[in-house]
């Protein structure tokens, strides 16, 4: 007895003749949009997710601004925002808000430099503090803070830093094309040579310059606000063009070299492209808000799990680095008050579970 046969995929139809149109088919799962003579082929459950994401971080949001001495009613804030003139408008927009909105910012930039570092390496252990980015930065941050550099100096170091370990991880790397493997090994070893590096700096500077120094590696967003937020979002805003490249070039990341260029891609030149733009953005967010952890770890993985691809989504895993960051730093504000935790304390509080889940998990596998 033979099996029903299938019903063919439906094609979408031409606008002008009603009939469908040749060549073009959605995949299931996902919904065709076809915007003049370019289709793009979107995932539904994405799109759920990236909604979902987004209501949520407006729920964390509203929430941030209103815990705290003093307490803010949601509605109040609600009301703060809309221009409706509260008695807690200096609370809630020169006290809460810019700090709220580097959160945000910050964790998605810490989202998207993880996603392109991890599909480069082909490793979810990969990201930016693990391949020595994030050592960088925080071994010229030292530098400058431990030499008696000005305040304003400290962020471009940390920039400088990060763009430096990024410029000798691609050295170190380079061979046989920036192959995944390499890539994490290279990287493993820069960010310990640059972690010794700065406990060398830090164990021969004044106590007090050492005490500063610590709390930058820690990661913190007190008292910091709107110039670091703008300078973060600016840089994303910079970068969107190259990041709807990317979008849509980490589809071929899981192809061997032979098979990409078979189709005619340039696989090297897609590595470098994507691992130097989330070396930019991960060292640009660093350089500001300090060594916070595990966020560019944790939100490409968590985002790939709720999306069910077989990819970091680079949309999702920025709403969700958001997020957590939101929370993070909500948390480290009011779960010890009136004493503040560094947000960088929380997420490693959230990484070392996950680590610990990922290597059960890849023994469960391996068995």
């Amino acid at each position: 007895m033979t099996a029903p046969a299938r019903p063919a995929a439906r094609k979408p139809a031409d606008r002008s003749t009603g009939r469908p149109r040749a060549g073009v088919v959605a995949l299931p799962g996902r919904s065709l949009v076809r915007v003049g003579p370019v289709s793009v082929q979107i995932r539904r459950r994405s799109v759920l997710v990236a909604a979902t994401l987004v209501v949520l971080l407006l729920g964390a949001g509203v929430l941030s601004l209103s815990l705290g001495t003093p307490y803010v009613a949601p509605v109040d804030v609600l009301r703060a925002l809309s221009g409706a003139g509260t008695p807690y408008d200096l609370v809630v927009f020169d006290l809460r808000l810019p700090r709220l909105a580097l959160a945000a910012v910050a964790g998605a930039a810490f989202g998207v430099a993880g996603t392109l570092i991890q599909s480069v390496a082909r490793n979810p252990l990969a990201s930016p503090d693990v391949v020595g980015i994030t050592q960088g930065a925080g071994l010229a941050a030292t530098v400058a803070l431990t030499g008696g550099a000005a305040a304003v100096i400290v962020a471009p170091a940390a920039l400088a830093g990060g763009l430096a370990a990024a410029a000798l991880l691609f050295a170190l790397g380079a061979r046989h094309g920036l192959a995944a493997q390499r890539f994490v090994l290279a990287g493993v070893a820069v960010a310990f040579a640059l972690r010794a590096l700065t406990e060398v700096v830090m164990l021969t500077a004044d106590p007090i310059d050492g005490l500063r120094a610590q709390i930058w590696l820690i990661g913190t967003l007190a008292g910091k606000g709107w110039t670091e937020a703008l300078w973060i979002a600016a840089t994303l805003v910079a970068l969107l063009p190259v990041l709807a490249w990317a979008g849509w070039a980490l589809n071929s990341t899981a192809l061997d070299d032979d098979t990409a260029r078979g189709i005619g891609l340039r696989p090297v030149a897609r590595r470098v492209g994507l691992a130097g733009t989330g070396v930019l953005a991960a060292a640009m967010v660093t350089a500001q808000v300090g060594a916070v952890d595990f966020v560019a770890l944790v939100a490409p993985q968590l985002a790939r799990r709720l999306v069910r691809a077989e990819r970091p989504p680079l949309v999702c895993a920025a709403l969700l680095g958001a997020l957590l960051l939101v929370l993070a730093d909500l948390a480290g504000r009011r779960l010890f008050a009136p004493t503040q935790l560094p947000a960088g304390v929380l997420t490693a509080a959230i990484g070392g579970p996950y680590l610990i889940f990922l290597l059960v998990r890849g023994r469960r596998r391996s068995s």
